[in-house]
């Protein structure tokens, strides 16, 4: 049994090995500085070639560059008519984006759990949370993997229902061989700096359906609302954002597009190493991808058999202690989210806008009872996720002593115990 490196024993992850994404080329530094050279910052040449080009790469009709996920998400909900006391369904375990774009259109999440297998909402189970407020599902592909989307879609056909991908994490994740984003009403991405498109900060608005489209693009130049006879002009006709990102913004993101095929095969090749890897090592369960499935591996997230380690009891605690003992080998994980959504202190307090609104103002009966999701607690505390192992300009022997690293402290039990 190896010392560990938290106890003073050598690292398994030499220092300086992992860096840092993404990696920058001459591409970037050329289109970035043509962008601050240019006579518009907002929305200029790169701004719309990059719209252009995305929703080419995707394979849809319209694609909207603004300045996040979550704008691009509420965006959707707007585009759907969704509003004041409809209800929205959202898996439990997600970023909290997927939820509080419901809140910002007075509507309201309401939570199903999730499959343990593939950490994404259980289709089987949306059913029963079906009201006559249901008004969407918003299915939100995990990590850079896909919903069950086949059942999902029936099912909303079923209901008359709208479908939002939420497929922030999801670039070229694939399904039954459709493209994530394609398959819904709506879809949103982000390109934020961990995602496998970046720009820093960002994210676009697609979707095959111009008119759900220009619905949603109302939010993205400062109003819900445009009178008819506007023209051009901007008058305050009603609620008012503004979602645009900028042309600095969309030149990072055009650049780094042009190589993001190349992103997502040295990923996946990295993440094949690593899953070989961590075969047979102990009390590890290594992520799943079903047969339909084509995983882009955002996040490599592995649980911790806490049945296995005798730590059902203190889980969370207990893979705390793991993490840190990782972190000390040179491993960089962490846990994404420590809590399911409905935990949210303004979801489950049903105080988002003050005086217990939109909950009270709608007079909904939505309940946020954490027993409802016991999976999502379950992986809550078991779970760890990992980027650096797997994204460029990383390459095998990363993943390769990472998986080291796994085997070292997982076969070290007693040392993790003895940590403070």
């Amino acid at each position: 049994m190896a010392k560990l490196a938290i106890h003073g024993g050598r690292r398994a992850v030499p220092k300086g090995l992992p860096r840092r994404w993404p990696p920058i080329a001459a591409l970037d530094r050329r289109y970035v500085l043509d962008a601050l050279r240019g006579p518009v910052h907002t929305t200029g040449r790169h701004y719309r070639a990059l719209q252009e080009e995305f929703a080419a790469w995707l394979g849809v009709k319209h694609a909207l560059f603004c300045n996040s996920g979550t704008a691009a998400l509420h965006m959707a909900l707007a585009a759907c008519g969704i509003g004041r006391g409809d209800e929205v369904i959202v898996p439990a375990y997600t970023w909290p984006s997927s939820a509080t774009c419901c809140l910002h259109h007075n509507a309201l999440p309401v939570f199903v759990d999730i499959e343990w297998e593939t950490m994404n909402i259980a289709v089987s189970k949306i059913e029963a949370a079906i009201t006559p407020r249901t008004r969407a599902i918003i299915a939100v592909h995990l990590h850079g993997l896909s919903v069950d989307m086949d059942p999902l879609l029936a099912l909303a056909r079923k209901h008359r229902l709208r479908v939002i991908e939420d497929a922030c994490q999801a670039h070229g994740v694939t399904y039954a061989g459709r493209r994530a984003g394609t398959m819904g009403d709506l879809a949103a991405f982000s390109c934020n700096q961990n995602k496998i498109l970046c720009s820093g900060e960002g994210g676009f608005l697609v979707s095959n359906d111009t008119e759900l489209f220009e619905r949603g693009k109302k939010l993205w130049y400062f109003g819900e609302h445009v009178r008819p006879s506007a023209g051009d002009a901007h008058p305050s006709y009603g609620m008012g954002w503004m979602y645009r990102s900028t042309e600095l913004a969309a030149a990072f993101a055009r650049a780094q597009l042009a190589r993001l095929d190349d992103y997502l095969a040295v990923i996946r090749e990295n993440a094949a190493v690593l899953h070989e890897g961590l075969e047979g090592c102990p009390a590890l369960i290594r992520p799943v991808v079903p047969p339909k499935c084509g995983h882009n591996y955002y996040n490599y997230t592995v649980r911790f058999d806490m049945a296995a380690l005798g730590h059902e009891r203190d889980a969370a605690a207990f893979r705390d202690k793991l993490v840190r003992a990782l972190a000390a080998e040179g491993v960089e994980t962490g846990v994404w989210q420590g809590w399911p959504a409905p935990e949210m202190t303004a979801i489950a307090a049903k105080n988002a806008y003050g005086g217990g609104c939109p909950w009270r103002c709608t007079r909904s009966r939505v309940r946020y009872d954490l027993k409802q999701f016991p999976i999502a607690l379950k992986h809550c505390a078991w779970h760890t996720g990992m980027t650096t192992p797997l994204r460029p300009p990383n390459g095998r022997e990363l993943a390769r002593r990472v998986a080291e690293a796994f085997h070292k402290v997982l076969g070290a039990i007693p040392q993790v115990e003895a940590i403070p």
